[in-house]
């Protein structure tokens, strides 16, 4: 009797320091965008960029560690979606609008007027619906997709071009491009195209050689310049979601509507019962 006492109590350490280590990734998740926002407030826009990065990579692996150690919860799941709201939101908004958005000029007005500081607002607006929707859905959406550009592949293709982009900030048409990126982002965030999640990829299976060229490339790729690689990756994946959306429409299957799985979801008001 006593021994079944002490297996249920060890069980309940383990579980606890399980439910734990999820949280953990989740509060480093929430450190690295602060301290991105404290450096891009000295200026270090570069170095706060790739904090960005490591935080989503942080953010992919405490949603699978929890589904692999069984500790999902509702806490720890409202918990993610703040601290991405807090590191993939606020943290590119208000690291574009001090990279150059405030320093911008239109027709002799500094700061774009009010735009200056709208279109970061307007991007984290786009988040904080996004993240929200998301919350709401997880019970009715395909696993294999996002409803909507996520909010940490969001951040990455708003600092890919801070990354990229370094050392332009003194020129115009670049802050004007990065305005409108905040603009076209945001609004793929709150779409209903339909973005692969990766999910469903298994490490275990056999893959082509063909990959380890593709892999190849991608590590010379980061090693030779690393801005360009993150851009392109941050490219092609905002636009798989439309991309996807329109071959669908002009190649539509026979016996099946016009949208393949990756076209545009219906509208989530009608998704949720």
């Amino acid at each position: 009797m006593a021994r079944k006492r002490r297996s249920r109590s060890v069980e309940r350490r383990l579980r606890r320091g399980a439910y734990l280590l999820p949280s953990l990734f989740t509060t480093g998740n929430l450190l690295l965008g602060f301290a991105s926002i404290i450096l891009g407030l000295d200026g270090a826009f570069r170095t706060a960029t790739v904090l960005v990065f490591v935080a989503g990579i942080l953010d992919a692996f405490d949603g699978r560690l929890a589904r692999l150690t069984g500790t999902e919860s509702e806490f720890g799941r409202e918990y993610d979606s703040l601290a991405d709201l807090f590191t993939f939101g606020a943290a590119p908004a208000l690291l574009s609008y001090l990279w150059g958005l405030r320093e911008l000029r239109f027709w002799g007005v500094s700061g774009l007027g009010r735009l200056g500081w709208l279109i970061p607002l307007f991007y984290l607006v786009c988040a904080a619906v996004r993240l929200a929707r998301f919350n709401v859905q997880t019970k009715v959406v395909d696993s294999r997709f996002f409803v909507g550009l996520p909010s940490p592949a969001a951040a990455g293709a708003i600092c890919s071009l801070l990354f990229f982009a370094k050392d332009l900030r003194a020129q115009t048409p670049i802050r004007f491009f990065l305005a409108a990126s905040l603009i076209l982002v945001g609004s793929l965030m709150v779409s209903t195209f339909r973005y692969v999640s990766f999910k469903q990829i298994n490490l275990r299976q056999r893959w082509s050689y063909r990959m380890l060229l593709i892999a190849a490339a991608l590590v010379l790729t980061v090693a030779i310049y690393p801005p360009a690689f993150f851009l392109t990756v941050a490219v092609i994946y905002t636009a798989s979601g439309p991309l996807s959306w329109l071959v669908g429409r002009l190649r539509p299957r026979s016996g099946e509507p016009a949208a393949t799985p990756l076209g545009p979801a219906q509208d989530p008001e009608e998704e949720i019962p």
